[in-house]
């Protein structure tokens, strides 16, 4: 079976928006401002977005609190008019779902779940405050599965009735885009996606 291409279904969906109607709302799941940086480019002239926080994946308070302040600073100094919900830091919900995947390979099953974990909090948050969608910037990274990621957010789309809107960030130079704009605005780019797991691998 062929993979879907989800560059190419974003690419339809906002050429079928009606431009003549209030900008849709999309609420954008984040990791951390080089990954939002193009992604919000991209999206801001077709979304009424609001930039959702939440990676209980982190490996500490410290590194939370930093990427949410660099978060906060790239979207000031980029002068993007949307809004930002930065959830407190609380690790519990992730160690308890990676509880027996310890010594599971990175880009692994324990990935997949992490994905599940924050997509199914991003949704919520979108079904109780009227959103029209939510994705994810974690399809811009190489090193993350982006087939995965976006199967299961259909999934919780369903569930939690709210569409998510198919992604792959990295798809048209979005990646380079990315790296770009972090050197632009100076931003803090971590070697690794946040977990004690990735941190021991020293992946990005």
């Amino acid at each position: 079976m062929n993979k879907r291409n989800y560059s190419k279904e974003l690419e339809a969906i906002i050429a079928g928006l009606d431009k003549s109607a209030p900008k849709p709302k999309l609420l954008l799941h984040v990791c951390c401002a080089p990954c939002s940086s193009y992604c919000l480019e991209y999206l801001a002239p077709h979304f009424d977005i609001t930039v959702f926080f939440y990676n209980p994946n982190m490996d500490s308070a410290e590194e939370y609190a930093k990427r949410a302040a660099e978060l906060r600073r790239f979207v000031k100094e980029a002068d993007l008019s949307v809004d930002i919900v930065i959830r407190e830091y609380d690790s519990k919900p992730f160690y308890d779902m990676a509880r027996g995947l310890e010594n599971v390979p990175e880009g692994g099953v324990r990935c997949f779940k992490c994905y599940e974990l924050r997509l199914k909090e991003a949704a919520k948050f979108a079904r109780d405050y009227g959103f029209d969608y939510f994705t994810t910037t974690l399809s811009i990274s190489p090193l993350k599965n982006s087939q995965k990621i976006n199967e299961i957010g259909e999934m919780i789309g369903r569930f939690y009735h709210v569409d998510h809107l198919p992604s792959d960030f990295k798809k048209k130079d979005g990646y380079k885009r990315s790296i770009e704009l972090s050197h632009e605005y100076n931003l803090y780019r971590q070697n690794y996606c946040g977990c004690v797991y990735s941190k021991s691998n020293e992946l990005a």
